[in-house]
């Protein structure tokens, strides 16, 4: 059965207060036009989930969606510096920071993958990290006895990612760094793929590179080229430089808005 759909039509499933895990790596494959499309429908009390977060994060800290942050690090990574609007979010306590390491995300959502309630990590013996976290703690080895930092499942409410190929069943397939993408799919409730391209069914069968996104996995699949922009898609384009720093000097919310209805971006 099909499961393509129009984008404004997708998020309208995804309710206020869901926890929310957004595929790509800081300006690289992000799902942006479902960000701005998150924002358009003013989402409130979003929980986000990103290894590495950017504008998907910044943006919708701006718009007001943003109840929290579980990442290991939210910025720029390049001349465009650290994100001011979600900076701003966590020193004025709109926005609540649960500070990891990048791994510690990909331990929570592998814990929810593999159907467990926690999930070991070795890095943070020496850390104050876990101190404060209030997803981390501490257990004792059974067989050993040896005191383990454990981080608590992140099992989020929907995953959203963005590919080059899907077809209308919703296999999906990811050119280049998959980065934590396939897990999120793996360990979230739901998933809605938007894609450059929709191939026919049975495309993946004959064709010698296989989707590995299944489609038993996916809710719905977007038709949505230029997905990812202004982050990068491999074989696609590349990071629209202009459109984020005309992002980054918008002023407010209210200046945002003005901003997404000027750019009219096609919601499919």
């Amino acid at each position: 059965m099909s499961k393509l759909t129009s984008l404004p039509d997708a998020l309208k499933a995804i309710p206020d207060g869901a926890m929310l895990a957004l595929g790509g790596n800081t300006l690289n494959r992000a799902p942006m036009t479902a960000v701005y499309e998150l924002a358009r429908q003013q989402k409130r009390g979003l929980r986000l989930v990103k290894t590495a977060g950017a504008m998907d994060v910044d943006l919708l800290c701006l718009a007001g969606c943003v109840h929290s942050v579980d990442a290991g690090f939210v910025s720029y990574e390049s001349h465009f510096g650290l994100c001011p609007h979600y900076r701003k979010g966590v020193e004025q306590g709109r926005v609540q920071s649960n500070e990891h390491a990048c791994y510690t995300v990909i331990s929570a959502l592998r814990a929810s993958a593999y159907g467990l309630p926690f999930m070991p990590v070795a890095g943070l013996r020496e850390s104050d990290l876990r101190k404060a976290h209030p997803y981390f703690a501490t257990v004792r080895d059974p067989f050993g006895g040896e005191e383990l930092t454990v981080v608590r499942a992140l099992r989020p409410d929907w995953a959203i990612v963005h590919v080059q190929q899907a077809d209308e069943l919703g296999n999906a397939r990811i050119d280049g760094p998959l980065y934590e993408d396939v897990l999120m799919t793996q360990a979230a409730r739901r998933v809605l793929v938007t894609a450059e391209e929709i191939v026919p069914e049975g495309f993946f069968r004959r064709s010698e590179q296989k989707p590995q996104i299944p489609h038993f996995l996916v809710h719905s699949v977007v038709h949505q080229p230029r997905g990812a922009s202004p982050s990068s898609c491999l074989n696609h384009y590349p990071v629209d430089e202009e459109e984020v720093a005309s992002f980054l000097a918008l002023p407010d919310a209210e200046a945002l808005t003005a901003w997404l209805n000027d750019r009219g971006r096609t919601a499919r």
